[in-house]
Parts: C-alpha cells; sequence; structure tokens
C-alpha cells in the first residue's frame, strides 16, 4: 500500500502515551532493555503507532543485544526513508516513517552480514505489534503469507 494511506491525524495524535509522543514526534529514544518489544519472540508485524503503516516483520528481527528491536530490512522498501542525525554530536542515521513521518530510531551497519549488514534499531514506543494470527482481523491479511498458511478448512479438503 502507498505510505499516503498512511497519515498523520490530529486523532492519532490523542491516542499517543507521554512516551510515543516523547519518541515518534520529538525524537526521542526510550530506555534500552526497558521497552515492550525488544525481547519479543512471536511472529508478526510492527507497525507505525501513529498512523499503523506496517514498518517491520518479525521475520526481519533478531537479537541485537542492544536492549531495543532490532530488524535486518523494513517490510517494503518504501515504508522508512532514513535521514542525517547529527545530534549528539556524532553523525548517525535517523528511519522514518514514510506516512505520518514518526521518528522511529536509527539504522547502523553493523548487522547481521548474511541479512545485509543492517541494523534498524527501532523505538518500541514507536511500534505496535500486531500477533500473525490477528493479521486477517486488523486489516493487514496481505501480511499473512510471511507466516505460512493457517487454512485449515474442511473445503480445502475435498
Amino acid at each position: 500500500m502507498p505510505s499516503s494511506n498512511y497519515p498523520k491525524t490530529p486523532e492519532a495524535l490523542s491516542r499517543l502515551t507521554p512516551m510515543q509522543h516523547r519518541v515518534t514526534q520529538e525524537d526521542g529514544t526510550e530506555p534500552s532493555f526497558r521497552n515492550e518489544y525488544w525481547s519479543n519472540h512471536e511472529p508478526g508485524i510492527y507497525v507505525d503507532v501513529v498512523s499503523g503503516q506496517p514498518l517491520f516483520s518479525s521475520t526481519d528481527k533478531y537479537e541485537s543485544g542492544t536492549g531495543w528491536p532490532s530488524f535486518t530490512r523494513p517490510i517494503e522498501s518504501d515504508a522508512v526513508r532514513t535521514k542525517t542525525d547529527r545530534k549528539l554530536w556524532m553523525e548517525r542515521t535517523e528511519v522514518r516513517s514514510t506516512g505520518a513521518d514518526s521518528h522511529l530510531g536509527h539504522v547502523f551497519d553493523d548487522g547481521p552480514a548474511d541479512a545485509g549488514g543492517l541494523r534498524y534499531c527501532m523505538n518500541s514506543a514507536a511500534l505496535r505489534f500486531i500477533p500473525a494470527d490477528e493479521l486477517e482481523a486488523q486489516g493487514y491479511p496481505e501480511y499473512r503469507s510471511l507466516f505460512g498458511t493457517t487454512d485449515t478448512s474442511e473445503e480445502n479438503a475435498s
């Protein structure tokens, strides 16, 4: 789906917790190892907490040891954009959602070499997790194929 389908709205912003607002709208960072998804190992996708735009899949998530959820790539190539961040007296590459322009985290070049070498180090507060078994119910059926099929209907057996 095009990123234009995932705008930032006043209603969405009003639903954010203070931490979610600080991270996504003020380019903040949540504490490492004390955030919701750093150790989540369930199958599913991660969407922008502001707009619902699909951003990352658990199939690309790995343990980086940093205390934040880390991924080797976005779920779709146009789901995120990067820009140079010169805060904290160093140069880093910031990652933002393309739909709502939410600050998500940063990307580094120290990820798994066999998966492209990138580490998308994201803030849990910028994400909402959709479990694989809820993808259809929550409006993301096109991502079901990432996790195999669950069709056990008897109609298909005949």
